[in-house]
């Protein structure tokens, strides 16, 4: 029998016991490491979820003593709804999932249903009270996928599934020769061409992964340089920069973040924040000083990260959400995050 259990908070679990059983799961990404998820919890996905009332739904699940799965999850007004949702939902998490060996993986989710639905019985007054799940950013070729559909039949409930965002990946093989061959033709030469002019300049064009030796300046000098975009200067309102400021330092801390900066006149002039995970690098986010845009400093500082996951054996860079052009001017091809909803009748 699978005992399904419901935490308050996040110091009911143990950090080392989730990630371990995070290592098996059907989906392990970054976004789903204990410190990421407690991480994003404090700060509500940099205030993505301060308005709205949000309560957090842990469920872990133990058979003979044993985790077998954890579903993480939190409940708020949606949509018009009262559903659960992935905690990490919706925008500064790419990838999302339940955690749960593949073995476990429909029982789980059935019991899980059950489990839940228990607590929401009408004539229950319950602050839990929940209308349907609303699932964000579940990997395309996760079986949560197919195992929600088969459920909400089962139960005679409402099923939705649509595709939600893009996620453009490179594949690698080790040879940087190789993955350049891949690129269209223009574009090949166009990326040799401005890592050549970088380094012909005379302007002292050099980057370097960051030792993280003072952590909160690296950061400063991240943020510094991604708030230069307008756009992302709006994105990066207070709540938003102690989310990031928090979800670095767990990086850090955990051994996972990859930080990179590119330098010409002796001062930086591009970042890129990345996660090595998993023999793969995910491309968080980036920024440019605009000043010196002649010396196509983001271009050049990607040309370089994916030089070093080639010479480094990294299988594969992972974009993350979003269908900017130039993820496919340097080779990237589409995989998919989806949104599954299910609505009780």
């Amino acid at each position: 029998m699978i005992q399904y259990t419901l935490h308050k908070n996040f110091s009911e679990l143990n950090a080392q016991e989730w990630n371990e059983l995070l290592k098996n799961s059907i989906t392990d990404t970054p976004f789903l490491r204990y410190e990421y998820q407690q991480a994003w919890w404090e700060h509500r996905g940099g205030g993505e979820w301060l308005r709205q009332q949000a309560e957090l739904i842990l469920v872990s699940a133990r058979e003979d003593e044993k985790l077998i799965g954890i579903a993480p999850l939190f409940i708020s007004e949606y949509d018009g709804q009262s559903v659960l949702l992935l905690l990490g939902s919706i925008e500064i998490s790419d990838y999302l999932d339940l955690i749960v060996r593949v073995d476990d993986h429909a029982r789980f989710i059935a019991g899980l249903i059950d489990f839940l639905d228990s607590i929401n019985r009408a004539g229950e007054p319950h602050p839990y009270a929940w209308s349907g799940l609303d699932w964000y950013n579940l990997p395309d070729s996760s079986p949560t996928l197919a195992v929600l559909k088969a459920e909400s039949t089962q139960r005679g409930w409402t099923h939705h599934e649509e595709m939600y965002r893009p996620t453009p990946r490179i594949a690698l093989n080790g040879d940087f020769e190789e993955y350049l061959s891949r690129v269209e033709k223009k574009q090949r030469h166009e990326i040799r061409r401005k890592m050549r002019r970088a380094e012909e300049s005379g302007r002292g064009v050099r980057w370097a992964i960051s030792d993280m030796a003072d952590v909160e300046a690296e950061i400063d000098s991240f943020l510094g340089l991604m708030e230069q975009d307008q756009g992302k200067a709006g994105f990066l309102h207070e709540p938003m920069r102690a989310q990031m400021r928090s979800v670095i330092r767990a990086a850090h801390e955990n051994g996972w973040l990859w930080l990179a900066f590119l330098e010409a006149d002796g001062q930086r002039i591009a970042a890129a924040l990345n996660f090595d995970y998993n023999n793969k690098l995910w491309g968080y986010n980036a920024g440019v000083n605009r000043a010196f845009m002649d010396l196509s400093p983001g271009w050049v500082l990607l040309s370089y990260v994916l030089q070093w996951c080639c010479e480094n054996k990294r299988y594969e860079f992972d974009f993350m959400r979003g269908d900017e052009e130039y993820k496919y001017r340097f080779g990237a091809v589409n995989q998919y995050v989806m949104r599954a909803k299910i609505t009780r009748n």
